[in-house]
This record gives C-alpha cells, structure tokens and sequence, in this order.
C-alpha cells in the first residue's frame, strides 16, 4: 500500500482473430514496431514511468539494499581467481583484480615462465553500461585468441583476434556472430556463425586470417527456419563438428580439422523426434542418442560408416545418459541417477565402469575443465546446498581424489549451521516430485517461518540442488530455501522433461503448486508465507501460479518472464519463435495447440482477482524474451487486479536477458529482490 499512484499504460483498442477466435490485445502497442531499435517515445515513457515508480517505493528500503548487497559481497572474495588448467603448453586460468567487475584471462609456460594477460575484460568493459564475453578460443599452436563480445545485451557479438605474442590485436574483425569458434588444424583460420536478421544462427561459415569477412566460405546452411547451428570440435581435435538441430530433432556434419573445406561427412540424416550428439576415437565414432529411449543410450560407428549405429550402452530405466566424452584412454559418461549426479569412467576394451562416488545425499557433480585428449587425472567440480563449490583432481588410475580449491567466503561460512534434504513430494496425478531443501539447523516445523521457492521447469533443463552465496541472507533471517524439481526440467530423464511440454504443460504449473502445498502440510511454511521466484521460463511459471492459487504466495519474482505466449508464438517473425514451437506448439497452424496456450498463457489469464506482490523485471535489449512480455503483463494485472499490493516493473534499459553485467551490479540487482521479499513478507532484517 502506497499513497505514491502508480503509471497506469494507456488502453488502446486492438483485437485479432485465429481459429475463428477473436483476442483482444489491448496493451499490443508496447510492442515498438522498430524492434530491435526501441524509439517510440509513448513506449519508453512508460517503462521509464514503471522504473521511476520503482525508485521511488524502493527508496525507503535502500539501506536494507545497502545491507544485503554487502552481506552478498561481504561473501564474494574479491581477488578470486580459478585453478590453473594444463592446455599444451599452457598453464591457463582466469581471475578478478580486488573490486574488479570482470576476469582477467592469464596463462604461463608449463615449462616455466612470466605469468602473462591474454585479456583483459576490464579493460574491454571500461566506459560501458554493460558488457558481456562470449566464446573464447586460442589457436592450437597458442599464439592466438579469438573472442567475441557484446557490449548491450542483444548477444549479437563482434569476434576479434589477437596476437598473444605481440599483444596486438588483428585487422580481424567480424560483427554480428553467435557461436563458438573453432580453429582449424594449421590456425590459419576459423569457423564461426552469424546470427541472421531473426537471430538465429542457420550458418557455419569459414574465415581465413587475413581475408575480408566478406569473402568468408559458408560451409553450410540450414534451411528449416527453427532450427540453429553449432560448432564444435571432437575431443582429439582431428574432426570439426557442425550440428543442426531444434529442441526435439538434430544433425550432425563432420569436417576434417586439416581439411576444412572438405565435403561434409553427414553421420546420420535428421529423423523427426531423434537427437544425437557424437565424439571419436581412433576412428570410431561415439553417438549419444535418444532414437529408442527417451533416457538415451550410447552406440558406435566406424567414421567410414557413420550411419551404421551398434548399441555400446544400453539405455536404464534409473540412470538418464546426460553425455559422453572420449580421451585418449577412456571414455566418461555422464547422467543422473534418480535425478543426482553420476560420473562414469569406461575403458574402451570393456569391462564394468568406475563410478566416482561423492560424499552427500544430494549435490551437483560434474567434470570441469579437462581441455587435453590424454588426460590421465580429470578436473571435477563438486557442491551441495550446504557445500561450497569444490575443485577436485580425480586420478584415473588410483581412484585418489584432491582437493584443489574450496569456493572461500571471506565474511566466514560454518557448513554445520544449516542442513540439507531431498523430499519427495506427491502431485495431484500421484507423480512424486523431487524437492531440494536447505535450512537454518534450528529451523522449527510449525508453519510460521518463511519459505522461498524456486524453480524452472522447461526446455529440459534441470536446476542443480548447488551452493548459493547470496542465499545465505535468507537462512541466515529463517528462511528455508527449497528448488522443486518439476516436470519440464530433465531432472529425473527426458521423459520428465516430455511430461511438462506441449499437451502435458500444464503438469508444470500443477507440480509447482502441488509442492508449495506440500510443503506447508509438512510444516516447513504456510499459505501467504512463501516467495517464490523464476526466471524466463520460470517467469510463465510466476505468471501461471499466480493466476491459479494466488493465495498461496506472499511475494513473487519474475524475471524477464515469458508470459506474453501465445503471441510470441504467433509471430514467426521473432528470433526465438519457429525453433520454439517444438517446445510450446504451434498455434498458427493448430486450433487445439491455440486453445492450450491461450488457456495458461499469463498475459491472457489475468482476471480481476487479488494478486501477490509482484516484481517484474525485463531488459530493453533481451532478445529471448522481448522487452513488451514483462510490460504488456504489468500493465494489464494493473489494470485487471483487485488488491492494492505492490505491483513492480523494472526495465533494464542497457541490458538483456541476464541483466545487469558485472560479478557485483549483478549482486544489487539480487539485493533489490531480497529486500522486496523480506518487506512484502514483514520480515525485519
């Protein structure tokens, strides 16, 4: 409740029809028809309205701000730095100057020798609102480094090349890529994507140092409007990979690494509904597949023969094949086993793979940084909840795991004040879903403490149950903090991403309120006592949990939220658009996949009904989820809602998807949100 009035957007008449069903749109102007230039002078008065109201109601709590953006930094150890990684030659790792925003990019001779900046991000950064650092990439002889940035948030990055030698920069220049970029085997040149006017990267292009990009060779587009290409490289170098794909289907095309310009070698022709991504060996090519199983399996080919797939490892009911990657002397599989993180190591002549074994109930395990095809020790990288990030040495040959590094808090870290758990919670369609959970180790179960729930649930990605500085100043004021690992997310294999997609969407908004309800008749929280968070994605999940049970929620955080649906995926125009009906379906062509959206979209859901306190953010720049979603949203609950809560939106006018750019903008950004929960939550701090 405030006595300062909030921006009310301007309704003007707008209305279409599809299927014979007419939607009225009227907040459709906020859209800027120059998008990606954003001019209109009636659309940036409003999101500068919206961004003066949030000042203006957020002034009052700017020492809470202030507090809990230095408890976050207070945590942050300023000079951090990573561990050194063996590449060739090379010592590399990277590391923050004491206040500095961004890394430096070091390396040293393994034989010995001066340490020396390879870049300098700070340096690249100064002057700028925001900055970005996409791919980097050193030559393999390792005397050059190519890298691309982006300096406004529309990840449309300029790639240049410097001498590592001379420390002089190349007349290189190619704006406008999005992709990695992969030298060939003799470095004198590269290949690379460009993103289209769409944003979308439907090339693999090959540029010769030197040459005006210009005269760049395509070697290969796609033609399939939703699909994007990437490149890549095989582990052992030898074979530069070029794959196609969307979210349900892909291809892949091999070039030799010496050989660029060498017809493409097509391993398997795209089949609807199948995906594979593929390593080599001494020949033999390594295939990770979901052709017969949606929890995958590996099979094999000989590269003279790449269509000819013979079953390696079979597919499990319980262990979900994440990936594979081959070294010289074995391979690793990665997966999940019931949603928790397995590493396997397997030799090439057979025999029972070595699982690496960690040491909690739940954690976030993975390989880290092994860049060399003759690895005899593996780089891991290991945290929980309760557990701040690990850096470890797993020597292959022995079993022994070391110690490199542990994440260092500097304000101070007690791992025995909290605790951790994975639960188990039952949905309304008796699926059980998994629920992460840390808490102070006092927390009492009677109800009355605060909970903050977050989740993602789409695109098959899984939420890690990992550690979180900035979470601290939630536990450490009683908070419990719990990740629900809905349908949608791979989390529990791909068939748990399959049930939270397209017809089965829906199961996602319903795990995530089915969670929340479970967790209060658990005594962990109680209705009007939960924050709940998400971003993207998870911010049509805000916008869809807090349409259905609004009741249920004392604060809500919406980050640049896709909730704008059914007209995003009307217009094909959009970068995101053909490549995400896959995901969502198509409502152009298909009246039933029309309805279903328009039957949880969030914009077109509001009703006159009271809501939560909501905190919307967007950014002017993002080009995933365009700046009107969070606006058209905003404007219409606060033209729709029937409480007087705090409604917030907050544009980032310099930024895109992430946000603010910088370890420690970044840092007041979270402190913002925080401060918001603990106000609207009555919580002193």
């Amino acid at each position: 409740m405030t006595d300062i009035a909030p921006p009310i957007a301007e309704r003007r008449p707008r209305s279409f029809t599809r299927h014979g069903i007419t939607v009225e749109d009227p907040y459709a102007w906020l859209k800027d028809p120059n998008y990606p230039d954003v001019t209109d002078p009636d659309v940036l008065a409003y999101l500068e309205a919206e961004n003066g109201y949030f000042e203006a109601l957020m002034a009052p709590r700017k020492a809470l701000i202030d507090r809990l953006y230095a408890e976050m930094k207070g945590r942050i150890k300023e000079d951090e730095s990573s561990v050194p990684q063996k590449d060739g030659d090379w010592l590399y790792w990277t590391a923050f100057e004491t206040g500095g925003e961004y890394r430096q990019w070091w390396r040293k001779p393994v034989a010995g020798g001066e340490d020396q900046l390879m870049l300098d991000e700070p340096a690249l950064a100064a002057g700028k609102e925001y900055f970005r650092l996409g791919t980097v990439s050193v030559s393999n002889d390792g005397k050059l480094l190519a890298y691309a940035i982006d300096d406004n948030g529309s990840e449309r990055f300029e790639l240049r090349v410097k001498n590592l030698e001379t420390g002089e920069h190349l007349a290189d220049v190619i704006p406008g890529t999005l992709s990695e970029i992969v030298w060939t085997a003799d470095d004198k040149g590269f290949l690379y994507g460009l993103a289209n006017e769409q944003w979308r990267t439907d090339n693999a292009r090959l540029h010769w140092l030197g040459s005006d990009p210009k005269d760049d060779v395509e070697l290969f587009r796609e033609a399939d409007e939703g699909y994007r290409v990437g490149i890549s490289e095989t582990s052992a170098r030898n074979w530069i990979i070029i794959a196609t794909g969307d979210h349900v289907t892909s291809e892949v095309y091999l070039l030799p690494a010496n050989d660029p310009l060498a017809t493409p070698l097509l391993v398997s022709a795209r089949q609807p509904g199948r995906e594979y991504d593929v390593d080599e060996h001494d020949g033999t090519l390594f295939i990770h597949t979901n052709d017969v199983d949606p929890m995958w399996r590996l099979c094999t080919a000989q590269i003279n023969a790449p269509g000819e797939w013979s079953e390696r490892i079979a597919p499990s009911a319980h262990f979900y094949m994440t990936g594979v990657s081959c070294f010289r002397d074995f391979f690793i599989v990665d997966g999940r086993e019931d949603g928790l993180d397995q590493v396997e190591i397997h030799r090439y002549d057979g025999g029972a793979p070595k699982r690496i074994a960690f040491p909690e109930a739940s954690y976030d395990a993975g390989l880290g940084d092994n860049p060399e095809y003759a690895m005899d020790v593996l780089r891991l990288g290991y945290e929980s909840m309760v557990t701040p990030g690990t850096a470890y040495d797993y020597d292959v040959a022995t079993g022994e795991m070391t110690v490199l590094k542990v994440q260092e808090i500097p304000s101070g870290y007690d791992a025995d004040g909290y605790r951790t758990e994975r639960l188990k919670i039952t949905a309304r369609d008796g699926t059980e879903v998994p629920v992460s959970i840390v808490y102070p180790k006092d927390f009492v179960k009677d109800g009355s403490a605060p909970l903050y729930l977050y989740s993602y649930g789409a695109y098959g990605h899984a939420i890690p149950p990992g550690f979180s500085t900035g979470r601290l100043s939630l536990l450490d004021r009683g908070f419990a903090y719990a990740i629900a690992h809905i349908r949608g997310g791979d989390d529990l294999g791909q068939q748990w991403y399959h049930d939270g997609k397209l017809e089965k969407r829906t199961n996602t908004f319903n795990d995530f309120v089915d969670v929340a309800k479970g967790l209060i008749a658990g005594g962990w929280t109680s209705a009007g006592r939960i924050a709940i968070a998400g971003r993207s994605a998870g911010g049509e999940l805000m916008g869809a949990v807090v349409n259905s049970d609004p009741e249920l929620w004392g604060a809500v955080i919406a980050d640049v939220p896709f909730v704008d649906v059914l007209n995003t995926m009307l217009d094909a125009d959009l970068p995101l658009t053909p490549g995400e009906w896959p995901e969502w379906g198509n409502p152009i062509e298909d009246k039933a996949a029309f309805e279903l959206i328009r039957s949880y979209s969030p914009y077109d859901q509001v009703k006159a009904q009271a809501y939560p306190p909501l905190f919307i953010s967007g950014g002017l720049n993002d080009p995933r989820v365009t700046y009107w979603e969070p606006a058209k949203w905003t404007a219409k609950l606060r033209a729709t809602k029937t409480d007087d809560n705090v409604l917030f939106l907050k544009t980032n006018m310099g930024a895109g998807h992430g946000g603010k750019s910088g370890r420690f903008e970044s840092l007041r950004e979270a402190a913002e949100e925080h401060a918001f929960v603990l106000w609207q939550l009555g919580i002193k701090a």
